[in-house]
């Protein structure tokens, strides 16, 4: 029995060997026909690394113990380290208590009370617009993630070019072009002066075709940190309303610019008032801290309460294939702090003070700067919110990491967040001395 058993194994094992043999000898591997070994991926070419992120690599491969990384959009505190605000890590505490806390999806339109929060924030809780049910709202991945929901939206729309200013945020263009949209500029920021180029951006908006969409910084222009006075926001105001244009604003740092959320508001809040059928998109990544979280959300002012919800409709339908719904951890947060009365006004509290950590930073790096020298700094000052917008050329900021390992972005964009009492006589130093070459 044993060994029938046995001869029956070794001729199973002799069939299998024969079997791979045979396969081993039939198979070919699949080749072109100049020889080569076929591959359905070989017209993709190695894309150019991201800027910010090629820049941070280099940065954790300098072994100088010197080093400075003033690249990231991130806050950091003066020990340069991340910052997690206190009514967050409460905020935390108190959600984890809940017993009724789970994980299950969020709807098309994300967290609803997450929106009313988000719109009232920075509309306003006594707007208008807001009262007559004229605003449509979603919660989205961040701000990226509801730029490119409004894009395709426009697109569906007939929509077909959008204006930014120059410059803009670097993700604002590929954004919108992978939208299917042609991006156009307006003049915004005159480098020479390190001032605002007004009369020539006016005179751009002037010649914007009627019912375009254009982009607007709501606060803390990113990258040159210069934004229009309340004046010159009221002349914008004017011409894109004679114009009939749509303004798009762009809200990444309400609060975090000025250290006062409705202020910081204002040009949207002037805009309502002016009549202006507009659309927000927000973000709170640097205001409230969250930017692992991905906390955004998008809206359009519509004519009436019905249109609204036409609209609505189709952002879900925009939405559903796209990320077919928000993330749910960090749209609970705000919505805990921003539902709080106490924790809300810690909020300010503490969003004040990471404004006024960068707000002394720009005075002492303009002191420095400035402290024997003629060259005027005053920009640094008078630039506000996360980013410095220097002046340096491209090749001044390749000695300043060539020779003293100061990270910034090509442009000369310095993260004001990764400057600290400890590093910016050093900066300084560094920077006057490229710019003297």
């Amino acid at each position: 029995s044993d060994l029938f058993i046995t001869i029956k194994l070794d001729e199973q094992k002799t069939k299998g060997r024969t079997m791979i043999s045979r396969i081993t000898r039939n198979f070919k591997p699949q080749v072109s026909k100049y020889g080569r070994s076929f591959s359905h991926w070989k017209q993709y070419e190695m894309g150019p690394s991201d800027p910010i992120v090629g820049l941070n690599e280099s940065f954790a491969l300098d072994s100088s113990p010197t080093k400075v990384n003033v690249g990231v959009g991130a806050y950091r505190g003066d020990n340069g380290l991340p910052y997690v605000l206190p009514c967050i890590r409460e905020a935390e505490e108190i959600n984890m208590l809940k017993a009724d806390l789970n994980h299950e999806y969020l709807g098309i339109v994300g967290d609803t009370g997450f929106v009313k929060l988000a719109l009232e924030f920075v509309y306003g809780a006594d707007s208008p617009v807001l009262k007559d049910g004229r605003v449509a709202g979603v919660q989205t991945l961040s701000g990226t993630g509801g730029l490119r929901v409004f894009g395709e939206l426009l697109k569906k729309g007939g929509h077909k070019e959008i204006y930014v200013p120059n410059p803009t945020w670097g993700n604002h263009i590929p954004i919108m072009q992978n939208a299917g949209l042609e991006v156009k500029k307006y003049r915004y920021y005159d480098a020479e002066n390190s001032d605002l180029e007004f009369d020539n951006m006016i005179s751009d908006l002037k010649n914007i075709p009627e019912g375009t969409v254009v982009l607007l910084h709501a606060c803390a222009h990113n990258p040159t940190g210069m934004d229009p006075s309340e004046d010159q926001w009221g002349q914008i105001s004017k011409v894109m309303k004679d114009g009939n244009l749509i303004p798009f604003f762009d809200c990444a740092y309400q609060g975090f610019a000025s250290g006062n959320a409705p202020q910081d508001a204002f040009a949207i809040r002037m805009f309502i008032e002016d009549g202006h059928e507009l659309a927000t998109v927000q973000s709170f990544s640097k205001n409230f801290g969250l930017y692992g979280q991905r906390v955004g959300a998008l809206s359009i002012v519509a004519a009436d309460k019905g249109e609204a919800g036409r609209v609505l409709s189709q952002m879900k339908m925009t939405i559903r294939p796209m990320y077919s719904n928000p993330p749910k951890h960090g749209a609970q947060l705000v919505k805990t702090i921003l539902s709080d009365e106490r924790l809300t006004k810690d909020f300010i509290n503490q969003c004040s003070d990471m404004a006024t950590r960068i707000n002394e930073m720009r005075i002492d790096l303009r002191s420095a700067l400035e402290e024997g020298g003629d060259r005027n700094w005053e920009h640094i000052t008078k630039q506000i919110g996360m980013f410095c917008y220097s002046g340096l050329t491209k090749e001044e900021v390749t000695a300043l990491r060539d020779n003293h390992s100061i990270y910034c972005t090509m442009d000369g964009r310095i993260s004001m967040a990764g400057v600290t009492t400890g590093n910016v006589d050093y900066i300084a130093g560094a920077i006057k001395e490229v710019i003297k070459k």
